[in-house]
């Protein structure tokens, strides 16, 4: 009896475990509420400056007020359309042009040296140029977003193609198959990882093309949200600021996630 009793047991607690994916998300939880606890510690107890640091209950109580005024959302909304449509343009154009530079081999060897100092040069010192080309407005941003994206998704993508395997490239060729279509049934696909592997590397630099186009000429974004609290020393609206920049590159990275299993199914 007393087995069987223990057999019952181990059922019911199998049965009402939670799911790794739900236990994941609550310690996920439980880690960012403990770090927030120990920094409002740290601030009531005077072991670190409020003014240096901000407060997890000031950042909430401002978080409120930005939500509540509506100036939260729209910079966020403002700043997540600059990056999504600026990685969209340099991610779509940069891997189209990668991957056709397989088609062009000397072509590729010619550019390759452009692309290398493109892509090592920081694109904030294009971000001058591009306020004078586009203007201050939404299009500099996202010009200044789509540029960075490019570079990187150029690189990557003509890398990708050069990594296929070689030997099933040779086969096809010796079937017969012109270079067209080897590089529309074996190199695209073989290079989709690569590809999607571009598109998480791009958002983050996607969002950091809106935001140094924000902070260098803008009058509304997260960008000049986090600039202008910074400058007044609001250091919990910059807080804010950066909690909702960090919400937008999540919920792009879940956008991705969906595109990757189309793309790889």
């Amino acid at each position: 009896m007393a087995v069987l009793d223990a057999g019952q047991a181990a059922v019911t607690g199998a049965r009402f475990k939670l799911p790794t994916a739900a236990r994941i998300a609550l310690l996920q939880i439980a880690l960012l509420v403990a770090l927030l606890a120990a920094w409002e510690l740290a601030i009531r107890l005077g072991f670190i400056a409020v003014y240096l640091y901000g407060q997890p209950s000031g950042i909430i109580a401002k978080a409120g007020k930005l939500i509540a005024s509506g100036e939260l959302l729209r910079d966020a909304g403002l700043t997540a359309w600059e990056a999504i449509a600026g990685f969209l343009i340099g991610t779509v154009l940069g891997s189209a042009a990668g991957l056709s530079l397989w088609l062009f081999p000397t072509g590729a060897a010619v550019l390759r040296p452009y692309l290398i100092a493109l892509n090592g040069l920081p694109k904030i010192a294009l971000a001058p140029l591009i306020i004078v080309w586009f203007g201050i407005g939404l299009s500099s941003k996202i010009a200044i977003a789509a540029i960075i994206t490019f570079i990187v998704a150029v690189i990557t993508a003509l890398q990708g193609a050069k990594e296929v395997d070689a030997d099933l490239v040779k086969l096809l060729r010796s079937l017969g198959a012109s270079r067209w279509k080897t590089w529309r049934t074996v190199i695209v696909p073989g290079a989709m990882p690569w590809i999607v592997a571009a598109f998480r590397l791009n958002v983050g630099f996607a969002l950091i093309g809106a935001v140094v186009g924000e902070y260098i000429a803008s009058k509304e974004g997260l960008g000049y949200m986090i600039y202008y609290a910074g400058v007044l020393y609001d250091l919990n609206a910059v807080w804010v600021g950066i909690a909702a920049l960090m919400a937008v590159a999540l919920l792009m990275y879940a956008a991705i996630d969906l595109i990757e299993r189309r793309l790889l199914s």
